[in-house]
């Protein structure tokens, strides 16, 4: 197990070109922790990924593993397994040699590879499969295979996932994903893992960096990230339906959005100093939407569509010329066209700058 720092690391593919893959960050990620780097395609997760195995060199900073500078050494000297998002497996060989072989490789001797095998196989329900030939095997089992062979050392500072679940067929991954939370906890090895899923990574991971275009735009738990968005990308990406965002002008305390004033949160109002244009957001869960008029201030809106979901519905209203997502009771299920006040509770209210959260 391992903790590992990155400090001021940033990374360009092309030393001509001044676009970088990963802009300049500094992230600390403790021993035993279970992390998820979150966000969409090409936003330099991966690349991270990389340069914290060894795979990549960063053009600029330096990686630390347990207060040991490793940004010049190779993979096999950083003590990390890594798992890919296809499987990379000897498919002529059984699953047990797939297994044993990162510790046959390090000469370790006959019986602690068999205990050592057969503890791994029994901890992710291989244990019958030991005897079969990898090929030919579905691709949940390959993949339990993968991260198989980066738990067998018992020596293994982290294992770093790159989007392992993404080739399973759907209605396996919640098995893997239960899998891999049971594995955590069991064997308290530092974990990060690499998804463009928010339910993978709010599922697994007790931290998650979401990143978008290079940059790291919050660090948290799932809770912080989904109550508090420090960026209004954080509140589109996380949720669904994600945060409702509009554009407001403020002034003297108070919002207005559309024509029609939005209280703002009692704390900020007091304190505020900004004027003009910014955005308030809020979840599709906190907003309150009734057909009576409310006794504290609320927006008028028009209800435009309505979807049952089950356990809630979610219902679009039109606030001016924006639509809000409102999360209802199943029993609330006002008519399209009707008139309603919209609410914006104080404490789940946030105000948002150039995309940024103000304090």
């Amino acid at each position: 197990m391992a903790r590992i720092e990155l400090r001021r690391v940033a990374h360009r593919y092309n030393a001509t070109d001044s676009t970088y893959a990963v802009q300049p960050l500094d992230l600390i990620w403790d021993d035993g922790g279970a992390y998820a780097l979150l966000g969409p395609s090409g936003c330099g997760k991966s690349t991270l990924l990389g340069i914290i195995s060894g795979l990549l060199r960063p053009t600029e900073g330096s990686v630390w593993i347990d207060d040991r500078d490793v940004t010049t050494l190779a993979p096999r000297e950083r003590n990390v397994a890594q798992v890919f998002q296809f499987p990379v497996l000897y498919d002529t060989m059984t699953v047990f040699d797939n297994l044993a072989f990162p510790l046959r490789n390090r000469r370790v001797k006959p019986a602690e590879v068999r205990s050592r095998v057969e503890q791994i196989a029994a901890l992710l329900d291989l244990s019958s499969e030991l005897s079969r030939t990898a090929s030919g095997l579905p691709g949940d089992l390959k993949q339990r295979i993968a991260l198989g062979r980066g738990l067998v050392r018992k020596d293994v500072a982290a294992i770093l996932l790159d989007e392992p679940l993404t080739v399973i067929d759907p209605h396996l991954r919640w098995q893997l994903r239960r899998k891999l939370m049971e594995i955590h906890a069991e064997l308290k090895v530092t974990l990060i893992y690499v998804t463009h899923d928010q339910l993978e990574a709010l599922t697994l991971a007790d931290q998650v960096v979401v990143m978008r275009e290079g940059y790291v735009l919050q660090q948290g738990t799932p809770a912080e990230l989904f109550e508090r968005p420090e960026h209004t990308f954080v509140g589109h990406f996380i949720g669904s339906p994600g945060m409702n965002v509009l554009p407001c002008t403020i002034a003297n305390g108070t919002a207005r959005i559309a024509g029609q004033t939005v209280s703002l949160p009692r704390q900020l109002a007091d304190s505020i100093k900004l004027q003009g244009e910014c955005e308030i957001g809020i979840r599709p869960e906190f907003l309150r939407l009734t057909e009576e008029p409310p006794k504290t201030a609320a927006a008028r809106v028009i209800v435009k569509r309505l979807a049952e979901l089950g356990g809630f519905n979610v219902a679009s209203v039109e606030l001016g010329e924006h639509t809000v997502h409102v999360k209802t009771r199943p029993e609330q299920q006002p008519a399209l066209g009707t008139e309603c006040w919209l609410e914006f509770p104080d404490e789940q209210t946030h105000v948002y700058q150039g995309g940024r959260l103000i304090e």
